[in-house]
């Protein structure tokens, strides 16, 4: 880890105004998984985008409208982004999307073969064509035209457009988590 958690009480006025937003929202959304350590300070891509509010906040504006707007189903968004998620090899996006995948209905082997890397069994066709397009886009390809046409008639083209935006979102944040070194939570270990 190469930036500490800020804990709240330590944030000028702005950035703790940020700070209480994205604790209420990910305490709504994402409440089974740990984005806080025992001082109130935010985990994951958070404390980066605090401790550079320049850059941080209006990437989090961004990510905000990915949740805001979403329309397409739950476990889609999540099979997109875990495969995100193990191009990258982030740690802190594999280990909340794990947990809120399985909250969403994946199957755990399912999970696995997708933190893994992997191209799994058992996707149903959305599930199989968001996972595709992640696939392709992480790997910095186009979209042939098949599967673009193919995802225009499972999901339809603003929901096609919404994953391209979400799967450009959450390679964002695992290039900051990355670039950062973000651990996941039983990981936490101060700087030395």
């Amino acid at each position: 880890m190469r930036i500490q958690p800020l804990p709240p009480d330590t944030l000028g006025i702005e950035a703790r105004s940020v700070h209480n937003e994205i604790a209420s929202l990910v305490g709504r959304s994402q409440s089974q998984v740990t984005m806080m350590d025992a001082q109130g300070a935010l985990l994951g891509p958070f404390p980066p985008m605090l401790h550079y509010p320049q850059f941080g906040i209006p990437a989090l504006s961004f990510l905000k409208t990915l949740d805001m707007h979403a329309t397409l189903d739950k476990s889609v968004r999540e099979v997109a982004i875990l495969t995100v998620a193990a191009a990258f090899g982030a740690r802190f996006e594999l280990y909340a999307h794990e947990i809120m995948g399985e909250v969403f209905g994946i199957s755990p082997d399912v999970i696995a073969s997708l933190a893994a890397g992997n191209h799994p069994y058992g996707l149903d066709e959305q599930q199989a064509i968001a996972h595709n397009i992640a696939h392709i886009l992480v790997a910095g390809h186009v979209v042939p035209d098949s599967t673009y046409k193919r995802a225009v008639q499972l999901l339809g083209q603003d929901a096609v457009a919404e994953l391209f935006f979400l799967i450009g979102g959450y390679c964002f944040i695992a290039i900051i988590l990355n670039g950062f070194d973000m651990p996941v939570p039983e990981n936490l270990k101060p700087l030395q």
